[in-house]
């Protein structure tokens, strides 16, 4: 609120200058509250910024073709996580992203929600997002095969700092909607980079990269098996090519870390490799079904 007041030379009208001096005070009262209503009505009523999917293609859905619905993706999870896959014999999360990364499928294999690691759920959609983002279509980069390459000194030190998972997506909405059809991720990027075995590529028949999945809530090395036994049944595992050294399994997790003295992530030969979580799950690794030609 501003006041103004006049200086007058000549003897004031007492009673005409108190009225002078209330209208100008009201006057300018009114205004500066006008100023802050409209100011506080532009704040109120700016809409909130859409996601990038959003300002493209509505929920951003349409990206999501060819790839599999949650129905098809529970049921897959399901059959894999019920088998043995080394690790802990715990509940399973999995995301599925397009080529652009946004999110088309959110699924779990437990009772409800709860029955699985709650913080699986972003971390099975970060690896989505890893294996997509990092995977080319001649050229598929599994989760698991980023470990040693993001340590110190490695030659994508940092890559793990990339890429920030958009915590406006990843816990947004209702929680008793996660792991549903509309989950609320589903539609939209979330990111994130995760370097640890559970996420890899999904390639169709047409040997053409679709998008990835991501899969969470047991060890690492069993969410990798896990993954790749629910890309197999999903049938998205015509993977061209990867850094295995396996041509039946090219993007196949690498167990070649060698312990080292003062590192305690030891080193890998091929420059690829992942910790050895169990010695079943390396075993099981070894045997997973051949990726499709």
């Amino acid at each position: 609120m501003s006041l103004v007041f006049r200086r007058v030379s000549r003897a004031p009208d007492l009673a005409g200058s108190t009225l002078k001096a209330a209208a100008i005070a009201v006057v300018s009262m009114t205004a500066c509250a006008g100023a802050q209503a409209q100011n506080n009505g532009e704040q109120n009523s700016a809409p909130v910024p859409a996601l990038a999917d959003e300002l493209s293609n509505g929920s951003g859905l349409g990206q999501c073709a060819g790839l599999p619905t949650h129905a098809a993706l529970k049921s897959a999870l399901t059959a894999a996580r019920d088998q043995s896959n080394g690790g802990l014999n715990l509940d399973m999360w999995a995301t599925v992203v397009s080529r652009d990364g946004v999110v088309c499928a959110v699924a779990f294999t437990g009772a409800e929600r709860g029955s699985q690691w709650p913080g699986s759920r972003v971390i099975s959609a970060q690896k989505a997002n890893t294996a997509n983002a990092f995977s080319l279509p001649h050229l598929s980069l599994a989760t698991g095969n980023l470990f040693s390459a993001v340590q110190s000194g490695g030659s994508l030190f940092g890559l793990q700092h990339s890429n920030p998972v958009d915590t406006g997506v990843a816990y947004h909405g209702p929680a008793a909607s996660f792991g549903a059809p509309n989950d609320p991720m589903v539609g939209h990027r979330v990111g994130g980079v995760n370097v640890f075995g559970g996420g890899l590529a999904l390639y169709n028949a047409a040997h053409a990269l679709i998008g990835a999945i991501g899969v969470s809530g047991d060890t690492s090395c069993a969410d990798h098996n896990i993954a790749w036994r629910t890309r197999t049944a999903l049938g998205l595992d015509h993977v061209p090519a990867g850094v295995s050294g396996d041509p039946s399994r090219p993007d196949n997790i690498v167990y070649d870390i060698t312990p080292q003295a003062g590192q305690q992530e030891g080193v890998s030969a091929g420059g690829f490799g992942h910790p050895v979580c169990s010695a079943a799950a390396k075993t099981i690794a070894g045997s997973l079904p051949p990726t499709q030609p």
